[in-house]
């Protein structure tokens, strides 16, 4: 028998994110599964401090505001109207509420249990990132109601000026994209979608802005049939515009957009309608100024024509991991998302680098990040490992196409620099020609590596086998895996020496349990949390996966637990060493942002007491992972 409730609840979420990117059958067994509420005006879903529910909900008629306060002293933070989602701590954090939920009026609300949604978010990654953008945004925005209640996501309340940087001026595009009177609806449309923008501004001959169309007018008044495409511009003109000058701060460009509910400001020379045309400015462009929602970031990286533009992004990344840390969002969730800001960051330096080079690329090529790019761990701006890896080439063609890629790498490594990743002082980058080859000569590379192992291999290695791919061919990077794990069991004495290099590491504890300090150096008298703490975690999740053929994960903590998954009987070991790991990463990530250094070097009398005992607790998994790695690997009969 057909649940007809469920297919009801089906059809209404199917129309919002995420569950529009859920397939047919996994939505209708999750409506299967929601509570219906009915909620009267005033009523309270949760309060704030209150434990989380097993539920999340999503409003289906009328409207639930989240408030911050108790009583009488509410501050409202936003309202969920059809379609929105709120109380994602379940999902996210599984801690007390921090905002109560209550009914502004009547309201249906659908309540979805968190177990049977959970496995959509670890299946599904548009699903993981909607509910993590949209968390992100509930803890940090604010409401700001308007004659029609509408909400400005990400920006500040017009009510009060709290903020000092909401009186800054903003940043506005230049050279906006312009017609006349003359031109059709067709023409525009054209032009629009040719300079990939989303609004045009009509000027007069004086390029005086005289009216405006967005794509919202054209999909009102040309996609249902009002107009004519061949009708003229100034039959589907909004008129007149609003304009500001070039000094317009934060607040003003954000109450001018909700005061005329519009989506664009014109700026002219001196700010009337009666002067020159220089620029637009865009609700896009105000919510890219608060740099506080990854997928704006994301989107704003792709349309940065300069470099130099992009360090301002990664600027914006800092603040919104701060901001991550200080809501105590889980470590795995923070990599994830500052990863993917990372990527496309370096995705469009490729970019603009192959746009910069006077020929195409001569064959396919793969662009590969290393190290702690490589595992997706690399939350602080620290020094740039990457390598370029080319397509086979004739003997004779070989060193003009290796040259062709080291010219593009000096672009992209130079382009990565100005971001602010740093140099690599041992020059591990695609600009040097060590790590810029074709595919059979990287395949030689490992295979040596692993085959007749020495020193500086077995180091390289721990570097080079932690590769990404990011940009370019990616069965390229599928073929290098496939020779490192034919290499590793060809070669039983290379995970060895990898284990041995695992045990060297220095001790983080001194006999009487005193942190053991760097003696001398820049950085005497300090912790090194990296050396002493990170890597052989990092080392002992890389041999271990390496030893079971584990392909295609190189992250840390994903690594842990595929061998918890794997090695049962050690599962316990390898969770309290996923644990330590994300402690470490987030005390380091702390430190750096504290003291504006990638938070390696730690002054321990800057450390509270807890903080001491917290890195202390994290020392013993490290202890016990090397005592697995000596026994399995019999590394005494190799030290």
């Amino acid at each position: 028998m057909k649940n007809t409730i469920a297919e009801r609840i089906q059809d209404f979420l199917k129309q919002f994110p995420p569950f529009d990117s859920l397939k047919k059958e996994e939505l209708l067994l999750i409506s299967s599964q929601i509570r219906v509420l009915y909620v009267e005006k005033g009523e309270y879903l949760f309060r704030q401090d209150s434990p989380c529910h097993d539920e999340f909900y999503i409003v289906r008629e009328g409207a639930i505001g989240l408030y911050r306060g108790f009583d009488d002293d509410q501050n409202l933070v936003d309202i969920c109207d059809a379609g929105d989602l709120f109380g994602l701590r379940i999902l996210i954090i599984k801690k007390d509420y921090r905002m109560s939920a209550k009914a502004d009026e009547e309201s249906i609300v659908y309540a979805i249990p968190a177990r049977v949604f959970e496995p959509f978010i670890e299946e599904n990654r548009e699903v993981n990132k909607f509910l993590l953008g949209t968390f992100a945004a509930h803890a940090r925005n604010y409401f700001t109601e308007t004659e029609k209640g509408q909400r400005i996501d990400n920006t500040i309340s017009i009510e009060t000026v709290k903020d000092l940087s909401a009186l800054r001026s903003i940043s506005y595009r230049k050279k906006p994209v312009t017609c006349t009177f003359d031109d059709t609806i067709k023409d525009i449309a054209k032009k629009m979608t040719d300079k990939k923008v989303s609004c045009i501004i009509i000027v007069d001959g004086n390029k005086q802005p005289i009216g405006i169309i967005t794509d919202r007018d054209l999909r009102a008044k040309i996609a249902t049939g009002m107009y004519e495409i061949t009708s003229l511009v100034n039959q589907i003109m909004v008129s007149p515009v609003v304009t500001y000058s070039k000094k317009i701060t934060v607040a003003e460009a954000q109450i001018a957009l909700i005061k005329h509910d519009i989506s664009h400001l014109c700026i002219t020379k001196d700010g009337t309608q009666d002067s020159k045309l220089i620029g637009i400015l865009s609700d896009h462009d105000l919510l890219v100024s608060f740099g506080n929602n990854p997928s704006v970031l994301i989107k704003e990286v792709k349309r940065i024509k300069k470099p130099q533009k992009l360090r301002y992004i990664r600027q914006q990344v800092e603040k919104l991991l701060k901001s991550y840390l200080e809501q105590n969002i889980p470590t795995k969730h923070i990599i994830n998302i500052i990863s993917e800001i990372n990527d496309a960051l370096i995705i469009r330096v490729i970019e603009l680098s192959l746009k910069e080079m006077s020929t195409p690329p001569p064959v396919k090529f793969c662009f590969m990040v290393l190290g702690s790019q490589g595992r997706r761990e690399q939350l602080l701006l620290t020094d740039q490992d990457n390598a370029i890896v080319f397509e086979n080439v004739d003997e004779q063609a070989y060193e003009a196409t290796q040259l062709y890629f080291m010219e593009l790498a000096n672009k992209i490594t130079k382009g990565l620099h100005t971001i602010g990743f740093e140099y690599c002082p041992a020059e591990m980058m695609a600009s040097n020609p060590r790590w810029c080859m074709s595919l059979s000569k990287w395949k030689d590379q490992f295979r040596n590596w692993m085959i007749t192992p020495t020193e500086e291999g077995t180091l390289l290695s721990s570097i080079f086998f932690d590769f990404q791919y990011v940009y370019g061919d990616r069965t390229m990077t599928d073929v290098l895996s496939e020779a490192v794990f034919e290499g590793v069991n060809k070669s039983n004495r290379f995970l060895g020496l990898l284990g041995v290099s695992a045990l060297q590491k220095p001790s983080p504890l001194g006999f009487f349990k005193q942190f053991l300090v760097e003696q001398n150096g820049e950085h005497k008298d300090t912790f090194d949390i990296k050396i002493r703490a990170m890597m052989v975690l990092i080392d002992a999740a890389r041999i271990l996966t390496l030893y079971h053929n584990v392909k295609g994960v190189n992250n840390t903590l994903l690594r842990y637990a595929k061998l918890a998954e794997i090695e049962p009987k050690n599962a316990a070991l390898f969770e309290s060493c996923s644990k330590a790991f994300r402690v470490l990463i987030k005390f380091r990530t702390r430190q750096g942002l504290l003291h504006h250094d990638s938070g390696r070097f730690i002054k321990l009398n800057t450390l509270s007491k807890k903080d001491k005992l917290k890195l202390k607790r994290c020392f013993r998994p490290i202890r016990d992972i090397q005592e697995l790695l000596r026994v399995r690997f019999q590394l005494k009969n190799l030290m």
